[in-house]
């Protein structure tokens, strides 16, 4: 059975149809939870909180997107209660002043691609990436890590195209500038 009409036979009580959803979205859901919060406990809580949430709501899915779009939204908007919850202290990167020293000189392109594969960049990048706040970590990730649009990540943190784009060359810049740091040491 496709997809929408999984869709449409869970939205009619049909609970294969419920299961056979939640069976083919759940790799993907706790992926993307743990790729934000880090923690597999709390992936596993916000994987479950977004499972909750697609059978109360599911009435409401429009079929305008893709339900992946849908279950991405659900899963970010979890991570980010979730980090207000916890007030973490996150590094400030909205100061345009921040982002646009001489430290900035070396891009992404400058990075030799075995560099990248190198285990040290990995755990650098992890690191930065746990610096940036929730909101441009989930920006970040959807688009770099994720591979999604520009429109679609808007959708699914209902943000203008611009704000998209805009978070996301601050997230871009800050990793940048980290991964630089780390290398100067």
């Amino acid at each position: 059975m496709d997809e929408q009409k999984l869709v449409e036979a869970a939205k009619n009580g049909d609970r294969k149809a419920m299961a056979e959803l939640v069976k083919a979205f759940e790799k993907t859901v706790y992926n993307f939870a743990f790729k934000i919060c880090r923690d597999p406990e709390k992936a596993e809580n916000i994987m479950q909180e977004t499972f909750l949430s697609l059978v109360k709501s599911l009435h409401q899915f429009d079929g305008k997107s893709k339900l992946s779009t849908w279950l991405y939204r659900i899963v970010a908007n979890h991570c980010l209660m979730e980090a207000r919850k916890r007030k973490y202290e996150f590094v400030s990167i909205d100061e345009e002043n921040e982002l646009y020293d001489k430290s900035y000189a070396a891009g992404w392109d400058s990075l030799p691609s075995n560099i990248i594969e190198n285990n040290e960049l990995k755990k650098i990048l992890d690191s930065a990436i746990q610096k940036l706040s929730p909101d441009y970590r989930v920006v970040f990730l959807l688009r770099d890590i994720e591979g999604l649009s520009t429109e679609e990540t808007g959708k699914i943190t209902e943000l203008s195209v611009p704000a998209v784009k805009s978070r996301l060359h601050r997230a871009r810049a800050f990793l940048r500038n980290e991964i630089n740091k780390a290398f100067e040491k």
